[in-house]
């Protein structure tokens, strides 16, 4: 028996896939569709079932999760001795592989036996990328392509609301600003990526707060599991700081960037759900 969430899940998924059904069967390539989400907003769960979804429709369809893409430990490393020392953490706008996210979408539609697209594989445990070896090998084109990132189709802020640090991980470790201009400058590149997507799904949470609380759930059972890596509440305080500055920021721009918004309340239940 599925739980209320899984029931949420099916649910939201059948409804996204019936609105872009006729676009999805019309294109004469991959439909590419971007799933946006905050940490804990429950983009992977949801982009996982609108693949089996899809699959039952008849139409061929890959997963790609932009974690897969962080650049492996050493080359954030080189990041961190050559522009600055929180570059050894993953996740904010530059510490991404997207040329070759951007190769990997451009092989989809000749994809074969004879010339299999291959994509890294991220393994959070070691906070590196799994081997080549181990890496998915797609054999067909798709139908239908499904991107989902924690802050996917957000633009580059302004230069002036740099200035002032949100938070204590700025201030400390980031008091001239270099860091975040960095980050920022990064984002430029994110741009081409953005724009092919044919739709963008943003699923809208209520607020940082939330966000933050959604994030440390995960995280403590990751510490019941005694999974490598865990962070207890003081490591994932300092981590989620990394993400403060951008996440406020998609919060605020993406849902009138979204094709469509699913809003959120705090215990992840759907209060709405519209399309541009």
């Amino acid at each position: 028996m599925m739980s209320n969430a899984e029931l949420q899940n099916e649910a939201l998924a059948g409804h996204l896939l019936d609105h872009y059904a006729g676009r999805i069967a019309r294109a004469r390539r991959p439909y590419i569709i971007g799933l946006s989400g905050l940490q804990g907003s429950g983009k992977s769960t949801l982009a996982r079932v609108m693949k089996r979804r899809a699959l039952a429709r008849g139409w061929p369809t890959v997963v790609l999760s932009l974690d897969d893409f962080y650049y492996a430990r050493r080359d954030r490393e080189a990041l961190a001795r050559k522009i600055h020392p929180l570059l050894r953490s993953r996740g904010v706008p530059g510490t991404h592989e997207i040329e070759l996210l951007m190769s990997v979408l451009a092989g989809l539609p000749q994809a074969s036996d004879k010339l299999p697209v291959i994509h890294p594989r991220f393994d959070k445990g070691r906070d590196t990328r799994f081997s080549p070896s181990r890496w998915p090998r797609i054999t067909q084109p798709p139908k239908l392509v499904i991107v989902e990132g924690w802050a996917l189709g957000i633009r580059p802020q302004s230069p002036g609301a740099l200035q002032l640090p949100i938070n204590a991980l700025e201030r400390e470790e980031d008091a001239d600003g270099s860091w975040r201009r960095w980050v920022n400058r990064q984002l430029r590149g994110y741009q081409p990526l953005w724009r092919k997507f044919d739709a963008l799904i943003v699923l809208q949470a209520p607020g940082w707060d939330i966000v933050q609380r959604w994030r440390g759930e995960q995280e403590r059972e990751l510490l019941a599991r005694h999974a490598p890596l865990a962070m207890d509440a003081v490591a994932l305080q300092r981590f989620l700081q990394h993400f403060e500055r951008l996440s406020r920021h998609a919060l605020a721009t993406l849902p009138a960037l979204a094709d469509s918004c699913v809003e959120y309340d705090d215990e992840r239940h759907v209060t709405a759900l519209g399309h541009g």
